[in-house]
Order: structure tokens, then C-alpha cells, then sequence
């Protein structure tokens, strides 16, 4: 009756594989408790010749019948705890006690006939084994011993993680990639009658189509495109799950792992390019600066009195920055010849103080 087996290769590609639950036929809520305190309430009333502690020994039926109902809510387990009660109850107090355990027993099984789905939810209804009808959301009604609810669906957008395992890429390397697969069920009769397990099939059906497209595609393209990558995976997926009722709106790649030795390749290459492209920078600055040097030229070679302004206005830079400089020859005598620096004017006061 209850499926605990799971896989655990399944466990590993799905990191938030939902948990195998109890299989159960209804849903024990607030309204079906009030129902059952109604009808065990004249059930107490019919109760002919009792004391204290026969009612104390009749308060044992709900307290046994409530935790059977949250754990095991199957009609076959309310239709047990009926006839046991009713039996208790017959040899308990004979005769007069048949009209009180009929009302418990009334409570137990209409306890269970309200059901409440939320707004989100949708309940797969068979009938006899068969699909009868999609409930929800709100109140509805089953049919003792008849209807049962075989599962609930959640229509909310879902967020799923998987693992795409070790895959090669076009270009021979292995790759390991996590994803994210957002995606919701849009007709549930759909989802249950068509496939044993829409969740796994889903994100199974991600986890193959993403491998595919991995092999598909170099490393670098892996790596520059993966939008165009993710939306592709959508498309191919969502072809099957709509099928089954299921829309998947979008896949989304979180994580790319390579082997360590790759990494540092491509941090060295990454390096090698960097350092490409700032000698390429400074090439072309050099060329852009010898070109104005050029047109510059032009310029100081009819005016001379330019040209030297420009070798003070350098001198004057050097010095006011504290560096020292490597002045030309040339440069020097033409200094010497316009007494830059007032050499010469020195030399002949000191020429006058020694006359």
C-alpha cells in the first residue's frame, strides 16, 4: 500500500527530489472535526445507564480515532475502526448501546466526506478506480467507501535544482553544470492520468535535453551564450511536458564546473590575452603620439623661437617636478647662448668684484 523505495542515482541528478508520502483517500480538516462532534454528541445522548466513568471509557474513541485519521486516512482503516467500535461498543454494553455506536460511527465516516482544496490546489477524484473529476478549489464531497482523492496538484509556479552529470562538450571537455527548471502543471488530470511522476519526469527530461545541448556546443560557446543555451533547452522540453499538462518557463544555468587543470589554462590564456591586448593599446598610443610628433615638427621647423619655448616649457616641467633630467648638447648651447640662467652675468660681476 505504501511505496517507500527510492532511487538513489534518481536522489543525486534531482537535489530537491520530493519525498515518497502516504498514499491516502481523503483529508482530515477543521469541518469534518465539528462533524464528527456533532454526530458523537447525540451519539452521548443515546447512552442509556451510564456513569462517569462510562463516559470516560467512550472518550477513548476519539482520542484512538483522530491520530488513525491523520496517519492513515484510508476508507479501508475507517471501515475497520467501525466495526471494531461497533463490536466494543455491543459487548461493552449490549443492546442499548447499538443506537450510540451507530452516531460514532455515522461521525467517523462523514468526518472524512468534507473535503476543502486551497485556491492553489486541484483533487484527482476516482471513483471505483476510475478518473471521475477534478475538485477544487474550495468545499466538495465524497461519496463514503466509493471516492477517494488519489493526489493533490500544486498549480503554482515550482522551482526544481538538477545536475547535468559529467558531460563532454563539442570541443572534448568535461563539464559539469547545475541548472534551475521552473515550471507548473496547468492541467492536472493531465499531469496524473498520463505520467506515473510528473515531477521526476520533468526534470529528468531537463536534465537530458541540457546534456544534449552541452554536447552540442564548444566550451567557449558554453560559456559566452548561455541564454541562447537555456532558452533552447526550454523549447525542447516544454514540446514533451505539454502532453502531460505541464509548461516549463524557464531554465536557467547556475553553475559551470571544469577540471582544475583547464582553470588554470584558461587563467593563463585569459593572462596572455590581457597582456595582448594592453601591448596592442600602447602600440597604437605610441603611433597616435608619433604622428602628432609628426605634425608638430612641421610646425617648430619654420619657427625657431617656437621650438625653443617648447624646450624651456619641458626643462620647466622637469625641474618643477623634482626629476632629474638629460638635457641634449644642443639644447644646452642654445641655453648658453640666450644666458638662461644668467651664467653669463654672473661671471662678469664676479670679473668686476676681482678688478
Amino acid at each position: 500500500m505504501f511505496d517507500f523505495k527510492r532511487n538513489e542515482k534518481t536522489e543525486y541528478l534531482i537535489k530537491n527530489f520530493t519525498k515518497k508520502v502516504f498514499e491516502k483517500d481523503f483529508s482530515l480538516n477543521p469541518i469534518g472535526v465539528f462533524v464528527f462532534i456533532i454526530f458523537a454528541s447525540v451519539g452521548l445522548f443515546l447512552f442509556k445507564n451510564n456513569n462517569l466513568i462510562d463516559y470516560s471509557i467512550i472518550l477513548i474513541f476519539p482520542i484512538i480515532y483522530f491520530p488513525l485519521m491523520i496517519f492513515f486516512p484510508k476508507w479501508e482503516v475507517v471501515l475497520k475502526l467501525s466495526f471494531l467500535s461497533f463490536f466494543l461498543f455491543y459487548f461493552w454494553k449490549g443492546f442499548d448501546s447499538v443506537y450510540s455506536s451507530i452516531f460514532f460511527i455515522l461521525g467517523a465516516v462523514m468526518s472524512n466526506v468534507i473535503q476543502i482544496a486551497k485556491e492553489w490546489e486541484r483533487a484527482i477524484v476516482l471513483r471505483f478506480g476510475k478518473f471521475r473529476k477534478v475538485k477544487g478549489p474550495g468545499i466538495f464531497f465524497l461519496l463514503p467507501f466509493i471516492d477517494r482523492i488519489d493526489k493533490v496538484v500544486d498549480l503554482r509556479t515550482r522551482v526544481t535544482d538538477f545536475v547535468a552529470e559529467t558531460t563532454l562538450t563539442k570541443d572534448s571537455v568535461t563539464v559539469t553544470v547545475d541548472a534551475l527548471c521552473f515550471w507548473l502543471v496547468w492541467d492536472a488530470e493531465k499531469a496524473i492520468c498520463e505520467v506515473e511522476n510528473y515531477v521526476e519526469a520533468v526534470v529528468l527530461s531537463s536534465q537530458t535535453a541540457l546534456r544534449s545541448a552541452i554536447s552540442k556546443n564548444n566550451l567557449s560557446t558554453l560559456l559566452e551564450n548561455g541564454e541562447e543555451i537555456e532558452d533552447i533547452v526550454r523549447q525542447e522540453v516544454d514540446k514533451k511536458t505539454t502532453e502531460w499538462g505541464i509548461t516549463v518557463s524557464h531554465i536557467e544555468i547556475t553553475d559551470i564546473q571544469i577540471p582544475e587543470h583547464l582553470q588554470d589554462s584558461m587563467s593563463k590564456l585569459a593572462q596572455a590575452e590581457r597582456e595582448k591586448k594592453s601591448r596592442i593599446l600602447f602600440g597604437e598610443a605610441e603611433l597616435e603620439l608619433a604622428k602628432k610628433f609628426s605634425e608638430a615638427s612641421v610646425y617648430y621647423k619654420d619657427n625657431e623661437v617656437a621650438l625653443k619655448l617648447r624646450a624651456m616649457n619641458i626643462l620647466n616641467e622637469g625641474l618643477k617636478n623634482g626629476n632629474s633630467m638629460i638635457i641634449p648638447s644642443n639644447l644646452m648651447e642654445e641655453m648658453k647662448n640666450i644666458d638662461m640662467f644668467g651664467l653669463k652675468a654672473l661671471d662678469e660681476v664676479n670679473k668686476i668684484k676681482k678688478e
